[in-house]
Parts: C-alpha cells; sequence; structure tokens
C-alpha cells in the first residue's frame, strides 16, 4: 500500500501546481493498483479502474507490460472486472500501440477460441509498431496454416492500417496566434533550463513561451471552439537553434489533438508557421507529430520601380506586408487546392507542406507510422509471395542524365534503400537511407527513451555500426534532478545497446565530453550518414543531421532515416589568412560575406553547405560544420585531402581506442568495430582504392559561395544586437561585425571558452596567452570571470602530459573535481578564471547562467535571448560569440580589446591557421 499511498500524496503535491495525477509507468505502483481492481470492496478501487484506463504510458514500460497481461486475463475471461469488458479490454489493447501488447495480441489471435482470434485479429489489422520477434510469429503460423494468421497478413500487405484511416479534412480552419517577431528559438517553446520536466509532458508545458502567451491561447480556443490555433514566427523563421521534440510536444499539448482518450498528454497534429517558413529540424519534429509547417511569406522586400531592393539607413532590406497575420486572423488551409485562404481571398500557395509524403504523416498522425506501415507491408507481401500493392505515395526520385552528383547526393546514393536499383538520384529525391551512427543526448535523451518504448523497440538496429548516449547538457551541475533522471536514462540506453558516457555499473570514470565532439569521432567513414538529437549534430567527417529524440529514435530502433537529398551550396576559398587571424574568425566572414554577396539572403538555409577545407584535419574543421546550424543550413560536409583525412581517422582511432582501455565498451564491441572500419577506410585511400570523398567536377549547386580571406582583416563577432530597432532582427546569428566596431570601450561582464565550437587548439592557445601577460605583465588579472569548459576528457588528459593543464591551473581560482561534483547552479562569478568540467556549461543556458543583464563575451554558438544570459528590468542579456584570443583578452580587459591590444597579445600564438587546398577537390 504504501507505493499507492506515495502516489496519491504526489497526486495532492501536484494539484497545488495545478497538474494532474503523473501517468504511470512503474510496474510496482500499477501491480499494486490491479490488485485493489480485483478486490470488490476496496476503497481506492474506482480511482485504480480510472488510474489503469486513463492514466498508464503505453509501450514497452513495465506498468504498459502489466496492463497487456491484466487485460489478456479479461479478455480471455480468467479475471473479470465489470466495467473493463472484453471488447473494451481489446480496444484498450489497441491504443496501447506496441510492445507486449502486440504480444497479448498475438497470443489471442493465435490462440484456439475462435471467436477471440478473430476480434483480436480485427484490432492487430489496425497496429503497425511489430518487430521480427512478432512478424517471425506470423510467418510461422502462416506457414503451418493457421487462417487468421494468414488474414492479417493479406490486411498488412493491403495497408488497411492505412486505407481504412479517415482522409485529411479538406478544409482547415485555424485562427492565429504571433508567438514572437523575428526568428523563433525552440528554446521559447521549450526552454533548456526546464530540461529536467522534459519526460513529464504536462508539467513541461507550463513553459511554452509564457503564462500570458497561454492565456491568450486559451483565450483564443473559447472563442473558437471549431478551429485550431496557429502558433507563428512574425518576420522570421519558426524553430531555428535545435529540433527540440518538446517544444513540437508543448505546442501539440496546448494547440493539437489529444492521440489516444486512453493515452494522458500525448498529442499530435501541431500547427505552425513563420514568414520565412520552419527550420529544417524542427520541420522533421513536426512531421514526426502529424503536424503542419506553413511558410508564410507575409512580408516580402519592397522593390522600386526598377525592381531594385529597397534598403534602410542600415543597409537592410526593407520589408513590406502583402497580407496580415496578426492575432485572432481566421484563416482557412484548403488540402485540396493547397492554398491558405483569408475568407474567400487566396492568400499564398502552401503546396511544400502537402506533399504527398507530408500528406500521409498528416493522415497517419505521424511520420512513425508511415515508416513502419511500409516495412510492415514488405513483409507481408513477401511472406504472401505477392507483389507489393502501391498504397503509398511513390518516393519521388529525381535523376538528370549527364549531372554528376554532389557530395550528399553521393553519400545518399551510397546509403539509400528501397529506391529503384541502378538509378541515380539528384537533390529533391525523398531517399530512404540506412544510418551509420547516432547520438542521443542527455536532455532529450528521456524523450527518446519515452519514443523507443513508445514504439515498442528493445535493442538497437544491428545495422547500426555505433550509437552513443552522452551526459554533457548536465555535466556542470550534479543536482538532484540530475541525479534522478540521469542514471536511469545511461541504463536504459545502456541496455539498448548504445556507448554511454556513464556506466549503469560504475565501473568506467563518468564521462561528461560534449555529444558533438564524441560523434565526431567515432565517426570513422566520411560517407557515413549520422543523426543525432542535436542541431549540432554536424560532423566533419560524412553528413549529420540534427533531429528530434522521435527521429533519433527511430535511427536506433530501425537504422533508417528517410528525407529529401537537400540542395548543396559549395563553398570555397582564395587568398590568404592573416597571421593574427583564428579559424573561428574565417566561420564568422564566410556567414557575413554570403549574406553580402546574395543581398541579406541566407542562401545557407535549408541547404547542405558542402565546405572545400582540405587541409584542416576533423577536429578544427569540427569549427566549421558546427556553425552550420547557426548558419541555418540543413547540415554540412567537409570535403578533405586524402592524407587530411587519413589524419583525422588516426586521431579518431586513438580516441576511441581510449574508450575501450576505459572499458566502454559493449557486449557486441561496437567500439572495436569502429576502429576495423577505420582501419579499412585508411586502406583504401592508401591504395587508392577509394580515395577521399569528392563531389564530381560537373555537379549541380544552388549556388557556390567564395571567401575571400584576404578581406578579413580583424576578428569577427556575432552580435545578438538586441537593440536594434527591427525587433526582427535580434538575436539571429546574421549581425557579424569586426572587433573596431566596439571601439574598445564596450563593457564585457563575463567570458566562456566551451562547447562544441573549441578544440584542444583553443585551449593550448589560451594557456599560451596567459603565460604571455604573465612574462608582460608580471601577473594575470581578470577584470571579468571566465569560464572554461573544455570540450572532452581526452583534450584534458592531453593538454596535462603537454604542460598546459597545468599552466591553466597556476591562473585558476575554481578547477573541478569529479569526486565533488558542484550540487547547485552558480548564481555569481568572481574576477578570476573558473576550470569547469568537461561538457557544454553555459552553451546549454539549463543549469549554469552567467548574471542577469551581463555582456557576454564566448566561443559558443548560442546567442538567443535568455539562453546563455537572461535580461534584467533595466539591461538585455547579450552573448557575443567570438574567437579564442578575443574572448580571453576582453576579461583580462573587462572590456572588448582594440585590434592593436588584439595584434600584441597574440603575437607569437600559434592559432588556428587555414590555407585553401591547392588540390581541385573534385573526381
Amino acid at each position: 500500500m504504501n507505493i499507492y499511498k506515495d502516489y496519491i500524496q504526489e497526486i495532492e503535491e501536484r494539484k497545488g501546481q495545478g497538474l494532474h495525477p503523473k501517468p504511470i509507468d512503474g510496474g510496482e505502483l500499477l501491480s499494486e493498483i490491479i490488485v485493489q481492481i480485483k478486490d470488490l470492496n476496496n476503497e481506492y478501487r474506482a480511482d485504480s479502474l480510472n488510474f489503469f484506463i486513463y492514466n498508464v504510458v503505453p509501450g514497452t514500460t513495465p506498468a504498459a507490460t502489466l496492463k497487456a497481461s491484466f487485460l489478456k486475463e479479461i479478455v480471455l475471461g480468467q479475471s473479470v472486472v465489470a466495467e473493463i469488458t472484453p471488447a473494451f479490454a481489446l480496444e484498450l489493447l489497441s491504443h496501447m500501440k506496441g510492445g507486449t501488447s502486440i504480444e497479448v495480441l498475438l497470443d489471442l489471435a493465435l490462440g484456439n477460441d475462435v471467436a477471440i482470434a478473430k476480434d483480436a485479429a480485427e484490432v492487430l489489422k489496425t497496429q503497425v509498431f511489430l518487430y521480427e520477434a512478432d512478424t517471425d510469429r506470423l510467418e510461422a503460423a502462416f506457414k503451418s496454416g493457421n487462417g487468421i494468421a494468414k488474414e492479417i497478413l493479406k490486411s498488412y500487405a493491403n495497408a488497411e492500417f492505412f486505407t481504412k484511416l479517415p482522409e485529411i479534412a479538406e478544409e482547415i480552419k485555424i485562427v492565429t496566434f504571433i508567438a514572437g517577431e523575428g526568428d523563433i528559438s525552440t528554446d521559447l517553446l521549450s526552454p533548456g533550463n526546464q530540461a529536467h520536466s522534459r519526460s513529464d509532458r504536462e508539467l513541461h508545458g507550463k513553459c511554452l513561451i509564457s503564462p500570458e502567451a497561454q492565456d491568450e491561447i486559451k483565450a483564443l480556443q473559447a472563442q473558437h471552439l471549431d478551429k485550431s490555433v496557429m502558433l507563428i514566427a512574425e518576420k522570421g523563421t519558426m524553430g531555428v537553434g535545435s529540433s527540440r521534440m518538446s517544444g513540437v510536444n508543448n505546442v501539440a499539448l496546448w494547440t493539437g489533438k489529444q492521440a489516444s482518450p486512453y493515452v494522458p498528454f500525448v498529442n499530435f497534429a501541431p500547427i505552425v508557421a513563420g514568414t520565412n517558413g520552419i527550420s529544417p529540424i524542427f520541420l522533421t519534429t513536426v512531421d514526426v507529430t502529424g503536424g503542419i509547417g506553413l511558410d508564410l511569406k507575409n512580408w516580402v522586400k519592397k522593390l522600386d520601380e526598377n525592381g531594385t531592393v529597397l534598403r534602410n539607413e542600415s543597409g537592410d532590406p526593407i520589408l513590406e506586408q502583402v497580407y496580415s497575420v496578426a492575432t485572432g486572423t481566421v484563416l482557412t488551409i484548403n488540402t485540396k487546392t493547397k492554398k491558405l485562404y483569408n475568407g474567400e481571398k487566396e492568400l499564398i500557395d502552401i503546396s511544400q507542406a502537402f506533399t504527398p509524403q507530408k500528406i500521409e504523416f498528416i493522415k497517419a498522425g505521424g511520420s512513425y507510422a508511415i515508416v513502419f506501415g511500409k516495412k510492415l507491408q514488405t513483409f507481408a507481401s513477401k511472406t504472401l509471395g505477392i507483389d507489393i500493392v502501391p498504397v503509398f505515395a511513390p518516393s519521388k526520385e529525381v535523376s538528370i542524365e549527364g549531372q554528376g552528383l554532389t557530395a550528399v547526393e553521393k553519400i545518399f546514393n551510397r546509403n539509400a534503400v528501397g529506391s529503384t536499383p541502378g538509378k541515380v538520384l539528384h537533390a529533391g529525391s525523398d531517399v530512404r537511407v540506412e544510418v551509420n551512427i547516432v547520438g542521443s543526448q542527455d536532455t532529450t535523451g528521456l524523450m527518446t527513451s519515452q519514443e523507443l518504448e513508445s514504439m515498442a523497440a528493445t535493442v538497437i538496429s544491428p545495422i547500426v555500426d555505433g550509437a552513443y548516449q552522452s551526459g554533457c547538457h548536465t555535466a556542470s551541475v550534479w543536482d538532484n534532478k540530475s541525479k534522478a533522471n540521469i542514471p536511469r536514462l545511461m541504463k536504459f540506453m545502456n541496455d539498448f545497446g548504445l556507448i554511454t558516457a556513464r556506466d549503469p555499473k560504475g565501473v568506467y570514470h563518468a564521462m561528461t565530453d560534449v555529444i558533438h565532439k564524441v560523434l565526431n569521432d567515432i565517426t570513422v567513414n566520411e560517407w557515413a550518414i549520422i543523426i543525432g538529437g542535436d542541431s549540432h549534430t554536424r560532423m566533419s567527417k560524412g553528413v549529420a543531421f540534427g533531429a528530434d529524440s522521435g527521429t533519433v529514435a527511430l535511427a536506433l530502433a530501425t537504422g533508417e532515416a528517410s528525407m529529401p537529398i537537400p540542395e548543396s551550396v559549395k563553398v570555397t576559398f582564395k587568398g590568404e589568412m592573416k597571421g593574427y587571424m583564428d579559424f573561428r574568425d574565417v566561420v564568422h566572414a564566410t556567414q557575413s560575406q554570403m549574406l553580402k554577396t546574395f543581398g541579406g539572403e541566407n542562401v545557407f538555409q535549408g541547404r547542405i553547405i558542402e565546405v572545400h577545407l582540405g587541409t584542416l584535419n576533423a577536429d578544427q574543421a569540427f569549427t566549421f560544420t558546427d556553425w552550420t546550424a547557426e548558419m541555418k543550413a540543413k547540415a554540412s560536409i567537409c570535403i578533405s585531402e586524402d592524407y587530411t583525412l587519413i589524419e583525422s581517422l588516426e586521431i579518431a582511432k586513438g580516441r576511441i581506442q581510449i574508450m575501450i582501455d576505459k572499458g566502454m565498451d559493449n557486449k557486441n564491441e561496437v567500439l572495436k568495430g569502429l576502429i576495423a572500419i577505420a582501419d579499412k577506410r585508411i586502406a583504401e585511400i592508401i591504395s587508392g582504392e577509394k580515395p577521399a570523398l569528392r563531389p564530381d567536377a560537373n555537379a549541380k549547386y544552388y549556388v557556390e559561395v567564395v571567401v575571400d580571406l584576404d578581406q578579413i582583416a580583424e576578428p569577427m563577432i556575432a552580435d545578438p544586437d538586441v537593440n536594434n530597432a527591427d525587433v526582427s532582427k535580434r538575436y539571429t546569428h546574421d549581425t557579424i561585425r569586426p572587433l573596431s566596431f566596439y571601439g574598445g570601450v564596450k563593457k564585457v561582464d563575463l567570458g566562456f571558452i566551451g562547447s562544441c565550437m573549441v578544440h584542444k587548439g583553443d585551449m593550448k592557445i589560451l594557456a599560451h596567452m596567459l603565460k604571455n601577460i604573465d612574462e608582460q605583465e608580471g601577473k594575470v588579472e581578470f577584470k571579468a570571470p571566465l569560464v572554461v569548459a573544455p570540450p572532452t576528457y581526452n583534450i584534458v588528459d592531453e593538454l596535462k602530459a603537454e604542460g598546459d593543464w597545468e599552466i591553466l591551473q597556476k591562473y585558476s581560482g575554481f578547477e573541478f573535481d569529479d569526486n565533488l561534483p558542484k550540487a547547485a547552479a552558480r548564481t555569481s562569478y568572481e574576477n578570476m578564471l573558473y576550470l569547469e568540467r568537461p561538457g557544454c556549461n553555459l552553451c546549454m543556458g539549463n543549469q549554469e547562467k552567467a548574471a542577469k543583464g551581463d555582456t557576454v563575451m564566448a566561443t559558443s554558438t548560442r546567442l538567443f535571448q535568455g539562453r546563455v544570459v537572461e535580461d534584467t528590468e533595466g539591461k538585455k542579456g547579450e552573448s557575443l560569440l567570438s574567437s579564442t584570443p578575443v574572448v580571453v583578452l576582453s576579461t583580462i580587459l573587462g572590456r572588448t580589446p582594440t585590434i592593436e591590444e588584439y595584434k600584441t597579445a597574440v603575437e607569437g600564438i600559434n592559432l588556428t591557421k587555414f590555407a585553401p587546398s591547392h588540390k581541385l577537390l573534385v573526381k
């Protein structure tokens, strides 16, 4: 009784927060509840029935297993519950979607009671989340002459689980809600500092935008009962920064439809929009939930009579409104004409939101059902020995005779499955591909584990080369929330087959290395496709796609992903990098020069950036590929020279071996297998059998961008421009300014060196700058705090071996101690150097933060409002992004340095250099 009473007490506590009972996933609690249901005189029986029917998490949770088993007893008449008839028990099983519920339905359908078997078969025909163990049972029963099994297989072969679903409505009435002006970060929909609550969907839903916004949404819903509320990024892009499945979940919770009356707080079909559309990886998340994402184009650049873009005093294009979507505007989406209307007036074509594939996602309630459904249909047809009935929209196959392939087109063609054999596919093709490497990070990992449970997956797909569960987003503070969530996550993922940062058995040292850095190391083939639960899943080997927690789960469970082949933008370099510049400045200048060249149009958005770095190894090149998330690119590919790639693979092998030596490999020897893949790839390059990946000379690009290194004369800073009169221009990554803009007088309150944008060389730059300052000034004195978070423990170990860590220790006022990790986040900082634990730290914004209203100079990638630093009433917090030497000098001076001060400070220091390749990196 204690567990049940604890649950009741928790319910009372949640009532005080305006929350309903937490959904049940534990077997021990549900076991007590079932006992109380069976006891007709139990005082808690009525509530227990309610909890059992309406408040159990489905899938493979212990509670779901018990629920399915008890429902089986009811169907068979072994247990009698007046309130749950056998027919109702089957209905409840149908809503559980997978795991033990499928096992139970198969038991019933293949059992001896013909009437029960037929009823169970009808339910099974609606299910799609079947795995090999389930399909093997069906196949065996069919081959042994079981008529019910044959009937089920025929239904699957005809895809009745899809064809019998209602068609999507021809007209969808919506009422608009402006969620914000300018780009809307997913941080607004699901703040990073609330990451701990993401697995508690109702609680996490309370952090959507603001309480005031939530009240407005409720008021709109009350006023427009027959309409869906559409969240809009006015004059911007919706969902920039990350996929953030929790963001879509929150939007769906507030504005979508309930997925099942028997599954609490799981909604689907949200509708979102942006003047400039939806960020690519966020749009994937919308598809997962069967939602709709619209590109409104309701503001356009104003032209003069000659067609020239008119600009304001700042040089930015002047925008004019084509039509209004102000909050409360009633619009109609017509899914047949694929147009958006205001009354009878046609506003815009929205056909991109209603491709045949997207219509299937909407009809099925999400993309998972389609992915699993196609596999199920293929299995059934093969088992029956019949051709596949053309039910689903055929994949779009674009093949242009005589046209070569870009790097991404080559990778997709190599990894494609299910496409026409021998057909060469170009950009625009819809492709199902095998995934080689998968990454799950710790603040979305709990949702990924929930997704895996909901799709009834229990083990990683055997075709995945390697997968990793990180601990970096919760590395800074080992608080009670982390202690409750992270060990549970690590055990689940370790059992599932991933390499985990923390060992559930406690044998090897907990590793909080930044996920992107680890994935960059374990990617040992530049032909690989990588899926990771973070927008910065952008490797400098292979092509990597940041994804929502659900797509990560799908990749782990099936080893596959589906998407169109994106267009590519080719980036090459000319000129010579000045000796006092750092490669980070080249990265920022690339964005700045691109925007200038194309009149403010971001040609990178939604496309692949194919960057021809050639001579930079994977560690250093990662600084560029990582930043492409902020360029709003779909992904990036780094083209390397042969021997640069070999150097990168040797570095990766060494780091994987360290992981093996720590005891991190699993029973399948995944890490050992990755070293074998790397050895094979190196041998292929050396022998000339298969040189480093190159695009074809006659490949076609959307555009080509040539970055002129000669133009980069001083450090470049990405500025959030927090006081721009045009709100839509604030907090974008497109305002890139030279150091001299600040005149050496802008106050800097805190510096941060860390996250995925730095490598070992940055730590060495920091050490050498401090040593030089000490020699020049006789001391090192900080006029602003400097927080340093190395990306990985490997880097710390290498710095220790090379003597640089000792220098950092000498000048630090705090050094992390893994034996005594911080239990609470910092609320204030002293003017000193903090050597923090490897991990994301300030960049993530969910644990550590700068003081409110601070001006932060950081090597980070994040400058969104409230991410690294929050506002005060009197001053906006701002996070300026720059190179390591600029950050160091800014904290020593307490202000931005002049260009002369900067040049003096970096003299004689080995900054990250880059020289364009002299080789033509094409095939």
